[in-house]
């Protein structure tokens, strides 16, 4: 039996997705992302000293720190104190790695750029939803820079997207939303910029492997993915 959609969407439809844009005050750049109930508030603050190995050599930096608030999931979720899990861990690194793809680092000059990632509602793709929020919150912060006469010309090289894709039931699907995360056997994180080069992929068999042709089809559902997300992003920078 083919898979059913719990939202009815097609194989290869999107959430809904939008940003809010200059969601707080005090951060360069603030926004809150949805991708359909998933809700992720990235912000982007900017500092002029770098981390003690960077100084002297003319570059700046960007970090990321990730956390799902307690209130994200159906059950609460402890707070992360004294000691980041391991998906944590993770998922901040592969922010920080995507968002640092974006940026000539010479550039920016001698100054730190962090990215926070807080995850209010989590309903799948909160990895990419940070991705895709931040990317927004980064160049706003960049562009903040301009206007203040910090920077005199942008760092910013690329746009920055991602998206989840899987299979169920053998066949491809994007955006996956928690129930489908759950029950896919194979799926793939995937990161890409505006020339659809792959920034990362990340990918894993749940149950079983996956082909050739199995893999092509999700890649292509990454593209048109990406694609679309990248033109929402545009669309948030002109509302």
């Amino acid at each position: 039996m083919a898979w059913q959609r719990p939202d009815h969407r097609q194989p290869d439809e999107l959430r809904p997705i939008h940003f809010q844009r200059q969601f707080t005050r005090y951060a360069a750049g603030s926004v809150l992302a949805h991708c359909g109930h998933t809700q992720v508030l990235c912000t982007a603050s900017v500092s002029e000293e770098v981390p003690g190995w960077m100084k002297g050599k003319g570059k700046g930096w960007l970090t990321a720190e990730y956390r799902m608030l307690p209130g994200a999931t159906h059950t609460r979720k402890s707070r992360e104190v004294m000691k980041l899990s391991g998906r944590t861990q993770e998922i901040q690194r592969l922010i920080g790695r995507s968002l640092r793809a974006a940026l000539d680092m010479e550039a920016l000059g001698e100054r730190l750029i962090t990215i926070d990632a807080d995850v209010l509602q989590a309903d799948g793709g909160t990895r990419t939803t940070s991705i895709m929020g931040a990317y927004v919150a980064l160049a706003d912060a960049i562009a903040s820079l301009i206007q203040s006469g910090v920077l005199t010309a942008s760092p910013l090289r690329h746009q920055i997207a991602a998206i989840s894709v899987g299979l169920l039931e053998g066949e491809p699907f994007l955006d996956l939303n928690y129930p489908e995360d759950f029950a896919a056997d194979i799926d793939f994180n995937i990161v890409m910029n505006e020339k659809l080069e792959f920034i990362e992929l990340q990918g894993t068999a749940e149950a079983g492997g996956f082909n050739r042709k199995q893999l092509d089809a999700m890649l292509d559902y990454a593209e048109k993915g990406i694609g679309e997300v990248m033109q929402r992003q545009q669309a948030a920078f002109k509302s």
